[in-house]
C-alpha cells in the first residue's frame, strides 16, 4: 500500500549528485499498521513511525510470551504529523482541490503547488 507512494519521492540534494529517493522515516496512521507495510519498510532500510491500533495490543496480549516484541514506536516523532494534517485541511479549503474538478492532472498538480506556495 505505502509502496507507490514511496515510489515518487524524491529529495533533492544539498550540493551535487542525485536527489534522495528514501526517506528516513515514514510517520502515517494506525489504519496503516500491518505487517506488510512493517516489512516491506524494514526491508528498505526506513524506520516506521506507526502506532499499534488497540486490536493488534490486545492480541498481542492474549497471546502472552508467543506474541512477541511490540514493534518500536517514537511518539516525538509521531508528534510531527499534525503538521501534515494540517497542510491537508488548508487544501482542502480551496473548493477546485477538494473537489477534483480539473480534467487534467497537470492542471490539478499546478493548483496543489499553488496552494502550497500561499498557504
Amino acid at each position: 500500500m505505502l509502496a507507490w507512494a514511496l515510489e515518487d519521492i524524491k529529495a533533492p540534494c544539498l550540493g551535487p549528485g542525485r536527489p534522495r529517493t528514501r526517506p528516513d522515516a515514514v510517520i502515517v496512521d494506525k489504519a496503516h499498521s500491518n505487517g506488510v507495510n512493517r516489512r516491506m519498510l524494514r526491508g528498505r532500510g526506513i524506520t516506521a513511525v506507526i502506532p499499534l491500533k488497540s486490536d493488534e495490543i490486545t492480541a498481542r496480549q492474549r497471546r502472552g510470551p508467543a506474541g512477541g516484541r511490540p514493534p518500536s514506536f517514537d511518539a516525538e516523532t509521531y508528534k510531527d504529523r499534525n503538521v501534515i494534517e494540517r497542510a491537508f485541511s488548508l487544501f482542502k479549503q480551496w473548493r477546485a482541490l477538494a473537489t477534483r474538478y480539473d480534467k487534467l492532472a497537470t492542471v490539478y498538480r499546478g493548483g496543489v503547488v499553488l496552494a502550497a506556495i500561499l498557504t
